[in-house]
């Protein structure tokens, strides 16, 4: 958008063009809490500017709030085919990929009485009153990322609705419009039914940190929707472990795949790049795509803390030899953690029984380092299945003292892989059902549990305690 980004955006919920998926069906919440949750998309959308206050914007790609010059945007959907008490409500707004469209007040949220407006119809002078009451409101945001609101006190059933986000920093931000394509366009997600809930044996205490996440994640299939809907009931931070988009990690087909299903989850992930990820020449569509997430663009390696635990996230599509870069790097950064606990994620893993991908025995100096610094926990992806091996030390022994146990969650949403020979010392595995590892980091222990996908009952969970 040319000029500041807009203050106040108004957004009018009318009818919507839907897609149904059923949301969250695992041994971590209760056995009758199937909820149904429909997606829409807008039917128009708009944002007018006081600057120029007769023009109007509706067949713009974009969506701007901002405070000066003032500038609002306007969404409407429509709710249609809507059977059962609405549970839950999220409006989820895409932020452009263009520099400037990140902001440090992405807007307040308010609801509209007027839904006659017309995309093409709307400008600075006619536009609808914000008279309707407060929703919530956006924080800071960055550029090509999916944020969203809670607007189940508004939205009740089916019918035309209309809300109002606005702001008063002068520093505002772009969305993506309907007219962006239906990858980022504005989304409406109600959902019906028995809302999940989470029971009091799986509930983490109070200052334990959850830890989510997989690999092998989106492309044109259905399993990255199946897992990216097990993300929006659990809280914590998200991780993955490589190949995030297929096929060849473009730029393109992180707007068109990830960002609309794990996407909206990449304000609180923490990713590791995989093979797939650097079919394009130096990952660059990965590292445009996270950004600092991803730490140094080009490396891929780095460490942050989460509670008790010091977490690494490694690159296994670079050297990882001993006394390369990488490795001394890891080193260094073990030695210095003072957190009792560590884990560590990367791709392609050292142990697995896939029949596709055979052990990657060029990560092993890669694990002697953890090895030699007391780790805990290594999770890997790769192969398509789900797979949980004992603590073992860097040749593959069981070793029950120090030893580092290590997963394979290849089941973020990609085809699936058969198992071939089943390696030494694998103790679960599952190659059928998409699904999420959740990990409840203790503070001298780690709690795991597979969540499957809705409809689906294979289930692994258990505790090990940190060296």
């Amino acid at each position: 958008m040319p000029g500041s980004r807009a203050t106040t955006a108004l957004i009018a919920i009318g009818v919507l063009t839907a897609t149904t998926l059923t949301v969250v069906a695992s041994s971590e919440y209760a056995p009758s809490a199937n909820a149904a949750a429909t997606t829409f998309t807008p039917t128009a959308d708009t944002y007018v500017d006081n600057s120029a206050t007769g023009t109007n914007y509706g067949t713009s790609g974009q969506l701007g709030v901002d405070g000066s010059p003032s500038k609002r945007f306007f969404l409407k959907f429509t709710v249609s085919g809507v059977s059962g008490a609405v549970t839950n409500a999220k409006l989820r707004v895409h932020t452009d990929d263009v520099s400037g469209s990140q902001s440090p007040a992405g807007g307040t949220f308010k609801a509209t009485t007027s839904t006659t407006w017309t995309e093409t119809g709307v400008t600075w002078n006619n536009q609808p009153a914000i008279d309707g009451a407060s929703l919530g409101s956006l924080g800071s945001v960055s550029r090509n990322a999916w944020y969203e609101v809670d607007v189940t006190s508004f939205v009740t059933g089916n019918g035309t609705y209309s809300v109002a986000v606005s702001s008063t920093n002068g520093d505002g931000a772009d969305y993506d419009s309907r007219e962006s394509g239906s990858a980022t366009a504005p989304q409406l997600v109600v959902t019906t039914g028995t809302t999940p809930t989470t029971t009091t044996t799986t509930t983490p205490p109070s200052g334990d940190p959850v830890f989510v996440g997989a690999g092998d994640i989106a492309d044109s299939g259905s399993g990255d929707t199946a897992t990216a809907a097990l993300l929006d009931n659990i809280p914590g931070t998200v991780w993955t472990t490589g190949d995030n988009v297929y096929d060849n990690g473009t730029t393109t087909e992180f707007a068109n795949y990830y960002g609309p299903t794990w996407g909206r989850h990449k304000a609180r992930t923490r990713p590791s790049p995989g093979n797939h990820d650097y079919n394009t020449s130096g990952a660059t569509g990965y590292y445009s795509y996270f950004g600092a997430q991803a730490g140094t663009a080009g490396v891929g390696y780095y460490s942050f803390d989460l509670g008790n635990w010091h977490i690494v996230s490694l690159n296994s599509n670079i050297s990882m030899s001993a006394g390369s870069a990488q490795e001394q790097w890891l080193r260094q950064d073990l030695a210095a953690s003072a957190k009792p606990c560590t884990a560590a994620l990367w791709h392609h893993p050292l142990y697995t029984s896939g029949a596709n991908h055979a052990p990657s025995t060029s990560t092993r100096p890669l694990f002697q380092a953890l090895y030699d610094y007391n780790a805990d926990l290594v999770l890997t992806g790769h192969n398509h299945q789900y797979e949980r091996f004992a603590p073992m030390n860097p040749t593959g022994g069981l070793d029950t003292t120090r030893g580092i146990r290590s997963f394979v969650v290849g089941s973020g949403g990609a085809s699936h892989y058969s198992f071939g020979t089943i390696q030494p010392n694998s103790e679960a595995r599952n190659s059928d059902t998409y699904g999420v590892l959740k990990l409840t980091l203790h503070s001298t222990s780690f709690d795991w549990q597979f969540v499957p996908e809705a409809g689906k009952s294979y289930s692994d969970s258990g505790t090990t305690a940190c060296h």
